[in-house]
C-alpha cells in the first residue's frame, strides 16, 4: 500500500512524504505519483512518531489509585496486592487502552514492563503501534522463584517467535531489591545469547542507594558492574542517583537510559536527573512516562516539556536541555535505544509518523514549532498517527476508540472490587 501526504510543515518549508509499504521512500517540495490513499497536510506539521521507553501499559486501570503516596508504601500496600488479583482479560484490556491514549498523544512505539505479556502482546498487535514487551519477573532471592523465573523466560521468548514485527521481546528484571544477583547474571547471559534487551529499574530512590550499600556493599550501578550485567544490551528506568565514575560505567559499557520525569516528581523520587552529564558522555538517554499509577498519564508530549522544565529548575540554567533537545530524545534517541530505524523523518526510515495540528492557540504564533511542541502544547495537538506504514489515528480519531474506554472502566472497577 502507498500512502501520500501532501503539503505538510516539515524542516521549515513544505513538503510531499510518500510511504510505500513500512517505509518512507521519497521526501520532495511536490510528488505526483498516484498512492493509494492521500493526506491533505495544510496546516499540519510533520514529526517522528514519539517512543516512550519505560511504560508498565496495562496499569492504565491504576490511574488515580493510591496517589500522592512514597514509593514503597505506595508498591507494597497498593500495588503489588492488586496485581496479583489481575487476570489476562484485566491486563488486555488495560493494555489496549494503553494504546489508544499512546496513539492518541503521538506514541508509536513504547518499552514496556509488565505481568501476563501475552496479553499485552494481543493489545498492542490490535491496536497497530510497536511494543518492545518485557515479562517482569521477582524471584525475591528466592532460589526456588528464581528457577521458576527462568523457566517462564525460556517459554516467554519461544512464545514470541509468534508475534508480528512490530513485537519485540525483551527481558524484565524488575530491580536489585527483588532480584537477586545471580538470576541479573543469568539473564545478562540469556539476552547476549539471544540478542535481546533488558530494561531494569536502578537508582531510583535515595532509600534504594542506601539499602545497596548496606546489603551489597556498592551503591546500585556499581553493584551491577560487580555482577558484570552492564551492557548494550541494558536500559536502566530512572537513573537519578548516579555520580560521575557511574556515569563512566554506564557509558563505557553502552548502557542506555529512560528518564521518566513525571513520576519522579509524583513519587517525590528525586529531581535532579543528570541527563546533560550522561549525554555528554555519550549515553543514548530516552524519554519515558513510567505507568499511568505513577504519572497519570502517557503523554509523551507533556513529558517533554517537563524534562525540560525539571533539568532546567534543579540545575537553576535556562539554557540547558532545550525543546530541540528534548524532541530528540523523545524520538531518535529513542529509537536507538531500542534499536529501531525510526524517530527521523528521512527516506528510508520506517513510516512511523505524526501529524500535528497547527490550527491550535499552542502554536499561534508559529514562530518556532519545535518550542511551541514541547512548551506550549500537549498531546492533544496530534491529528493523525502512522505506524509501520498504516494509518492508526486519522483527524484525532482511532477506530472503536469509545467501546475501548467503557470496557476497560468497567474491568478496573472490577478488579478493584475484588
Amino acid at each position: 500500500m502507498s500512502l501520500l501526504l501532501k503539503r505538510v510543515a516539515f524542516d521549515g518549508a513544505s513538503a510531499d512524504i510518500l510511504i510505500e509499504g513500512k517505509l518512507i521512500k521519497q521526501i520532495a517540495p511536490e510528488i505526483t505519483v498516484k498512492a493509494d490513499k492521500v493526506i491533505d497536510g495544510s496546516r499540519k506539521a510533520v514529526i517522528p512518531g514519539l517512543v516512550n521507553t519505560h511504560t508498565h501499559a496495562a496499569m492504565t486501570l491504576f490511574r488515580g489509585y493510591g496517589d500522592d503516596m512514597p514509593l514503597m508504601p505506595w508498591l507494597e500496600q497498593k500495588i503489588w496486592p492488586n496485581e496479583a488479583k489481575m487476570t489476562d482479560e484485566d491486563v488486555y484490556w488495560g493494555a489496549k487502552l494503553a494504546c489508544l491514549e499512546m496513539i492518541k498523544s503521538g506514541t508509536t512505539t513504547f518499552f514496556d514492563m509488565y505481568q501476563r505479556l501475552d496479553a499485552t502482546a494481543r493489545a498492542v498487535e490490535e491496536m497497530g503501534i510497536r511494543g518492545v514487551l518485557s515479562g517482569v519477573c521477582f524471584d525475591h532471592f528466592n532460589p526456588t522463584l528464581a528457577e521458576r523465573c527462568k523457566k517462564s523466560i525460556v517459554e516467554l521468548q519461544g512464545s514470541a517467535n509468534g508475534y508480528s514485527d512490530r513485537i519485540s521481546f525483551s527481558l524484565g528484571p524488575h530491580a536489585i531489591y527483588t532480584v537477586s544477583g545471580e538470576l541479573l547474571q543469568w539473564i545478562h547471559a540469556f539476552a547476549r545469547e539471544h540478542d535481546l534487551l533488558v530494561h531494569l529499574h536502578v537508582a531510583e530512590t535515595e532509600e534504594e542507594v542506601k539499602n545497596s550499600v548496606q546489603k551489597f556493599g556498592l551503591t546500585p550501578v556499581r553493584y551491577l558492574d560487580r555482577l558484570g550485567v552492564l551492557s548494550s544490551h541494558l536500559l536502566i528506568a530512572h537513573g537519578l542517583y548516579v555520580d560521575e565514575e557511574e556515569i563512566g560505567l554506564l557509558a563505557a559499557n553502552g548502557v542506555k537510559v529512560a528518564h521518566n520525569p513525571a513520576s519522579n516528581m509524583k513519587l517525590a523520587s528525586g529531581v535532579a536527573f543528570k541527563f546533560a552529564e550522561m549525554k555528554q558522555a555519550g549515553i543514548t538517554v530516552g524519554i519515558g512516562t513510567d505507568g499511568c499509577s505513577s504519572s497519570n498519564n502517557l503523554d509523551m508530549v507533556e513529558a517533554m516539556k517537563l524534562a525540560s522544565l525539571l533539568g532546567k529548575a534543579w540545575r537553576k540554567d535556562p539554557e540547558v536541555l532545550t525543546a530541540d533537545e528534548m524532541l530528540h530524545a523523545a524520538t531518535e534517541a529513542g529509537a536507538a535505544v531500542i534499536g529501531l530505524n525510526a524517530g527521523k523523518i528521512a527516506e528510508g526510515r520506517l513510516a512511523d509518523i505524526c501529524l500535528v495540528d497547527l490550527n491550535m492557540p499552542a502554536f499561534t504564533p508559529n514562530f518556532d514549532f519545535v518550542s511551541n511542541l514541547v512548551y506550549a502544547a500537549n498531546g492533544s495537538c496530534i491529528d493523525t498517527v502512522i505506524c509501520n506504514g498504516r494509518i492508526v489515528m486519522e483527524n484525532k480519531r482511532v477506530p472503536g476508540e469509545d467501546e475501548i474506554m467503557e470496557q476497560t472502566a468497567r474491568i478496573a472497577y472490577n478488579l478493584m472490587s475484588r
